[in-house]
């Protein structure tokens, strides 16, 4: 019976596919590997040479395949023990990436956690929970990161309507310990009748009291809380069929009870053709983005670098996966950018990992972004089932040889007699400031873990030291340092914390 229903499925696709290239209207693009996309088809890793070829980062960072074959990879979080757990969304089950012990980069090993599941695209760790998003409830169950074992599933929320044009949904855990969960819309645009759509929910981590946070976004697949404000921001996937380029793809800032305006506006409150007019009012109440990504990027994963753990000029910045345009005479989007949040609340936006796309050929399309304890970036890739890592530093990356490289001595530049007296002056101002109270196990206050300080000297030179303290991440407090006492700091933080 079940093959019947495929077979008959895979018909119905292949006509609908088929009608929707015969009868699309030809003033309006299709390009991109839609067919694709809609079918399942994976390409495949790329091959070393390609990935040489292709792929472009900042000055400083190297990529290398963390895994690969892991079908459909859509979310991805990193373990206490180091492993990484990945949403296999078409075969329906959640993955295990045992961790690099090796030194290699690259994973040292497989297990399947989870199968049997319904479109599973949103995963979470918290307080012991592994919590799984399908396209209709909301699954956890505890994990132990140590032995690498899942407990049994229990639902915990059942509410979200299926299927539709979205189907895929994110689920997260805020500061706060409630359980937050974006769903999309059914459709392109149009005035939802089901509860609960193109909206992100917030509930009790046992599903309890579960209310609508905000409404009015199409399509939030990723969001995630900024560590320096507690801010949570979500990207969101614009509407189609308006041209090249309207309107843009969003990220927002969600706050309690706010409408970010779909399906009656979009951008800063421009009314939407369709259903602006007669609902001026609605149109008004809308809450305008922060950045807008442009038309048809479709950005799906957010987030936030740790500050502890960043690596220098992106402590306060934030990475987002754009999978890319299907509905665009020229391809855009296909690659991954970081966000840079600057004090009067603005975005600037840089090319971060680029070369998923070249010339109209596309060899991947990113999905979702995790960091490990080090600072070692992860990235998703749907199209070619692939994980990639993204190192820099002494951070070990796949296809490099670690151990031939060198990291330069951020204090080569001064002498002996300049280093022993600002050294001094550096260990008086840390200790003026309290410093030893939130990086100190000895001076922390009962209750309190300490953010031990470690490798400084393979992250951070004096400048970028010097940079931080004028505009510190949360929870770091502010400091009012002249430049002498700033640079003095960052010597002797260099000289006391610079090993592992």
């Amino acid at each position: 019976m079940l093959k019947k229903i495929l077979k008959w499925f895979s018909v119905a696709m292949v006509l609908a596919i088929a009608g929707l290239w015969l009868f699309w209207p030809s003033n309006l693009a299709i390009r991109g590997p839609l067919l694709d996309f809609m079918t399942g088809k994976q390409l495949g890793a790329p091959a070393a040479d390609v990935m040489a070829k292709r792929f472009k980062l900042p000055e400083g960072f190297r990529i290398g395949i963390f895994a690969s074959d892991v079908n459909n990879v859509r979310s991805i979080a990193v373990t206490a023990s180091g492993d990484v757990l990945a949403a296999s969304m078409r075969p329906g089950e959640v993955v295990l990436l045992h961790r690099d012990e090796n030194s290699d980069g690259a994973a040292d090993g497989r297990t399947i956690l989870a199968k049997g599941l319904d479109w599973p695209h949103g995963i979470a760790l918290a307080d012991g929970m592994l919590y799984i998003a399908e396209t209709e409830r909301i699954l956890r169950a505890p994990y132990d990161a140590s032995s690498r074992s899942l407990g049994t599933l229990e639902t915990v929320f059942d509410g979200m309507p299926p299927g539709g044009n979205h189907r895929t949904r994110t689920v997260g855990v805020g500061p706060d310990g409630k359980l937050y969960v974006s769903v999309g819309s059914s459709c392109n645009v149009c005035i939802e009748e089901q509860p609960y759509r193109a909206s992100m929910l917030v509930m009790n981590p046992n599903g309890t009291d579960a209310r609508t946070f905000a409404t009015g976004l199409r399509n939030s697949v990723g969001f995630d809380w900024n560590p320096r404000t507690g801010g949570l921001y979500a990207t969101d996937n614009g509407r189609d069929l308006l041209g090249d380029d309207t309107p843009h793809c969003e990220l927002n800032l969600v706050e309690d009870g706010a409408d970010y305006g779909w399906p009656y506006a979009y951008d800063d409150q421009q009314p939407d053709p369709d259903f602006g007019s007669g609902n001026e009012d609605k149109v008004t109440a809308s809450k305008p983005l922060v950045h807008g990504f442009g038309a048809h990027r479709a950005p799906l994963g957010i987030r936030f670098f740790d500050p502890e753990t960043a690596p220098p000029g992106y402590e306060t910045a934030a990475l987002a996966a754009l999978h890319g345009s299907w509905n665009r005479s020229e391809l855009a989007g296909y690659k991954v950018v970081s966000l840079h949040f600057n004090e009067q609340g603005t975005v600037e936006e840089r090319d971060f990992l680029t070369g998923f796309e070249l010339n109209e050929d596309v060899i991947g399309r990113p999905v979702e972004m995790a960091f490990d304890a080090r600072g070692g970036i992860y990235i998703s890739d749907d199209y070619a089932g692939v994980i990639y890592k993204v190192g820099w530093g002494d951070i070990p990356v796949p296809g490099f040889a670690m151990a031939e490289k060198t990291i330069a001595d951020p204090l080569a530049d001064f002498d002996e007699m300049t280093l022993f007296a600002m050294a001094e002056n550096g260990a008086e101002v840390y200790q003026e400031n309290g410093c030893a109270a939130c990086h100190d196990p000895a001076a922390t206050t009962e209750g309190v873990q300490a953010k031990e300080l470690k490798g400084l000297a393979s992250r951070y030179d004096v400048g970028a030291l010097v940079a931080l303290f004028a505009a510190p991440p949360g929870p770091m407090p502010a400091f009012e340092l002249d430049r002498g006492n700033s640079e003095a700091l960052a010597i002797y933080l260099l000289q006391t914390f610079g090993e592992n």
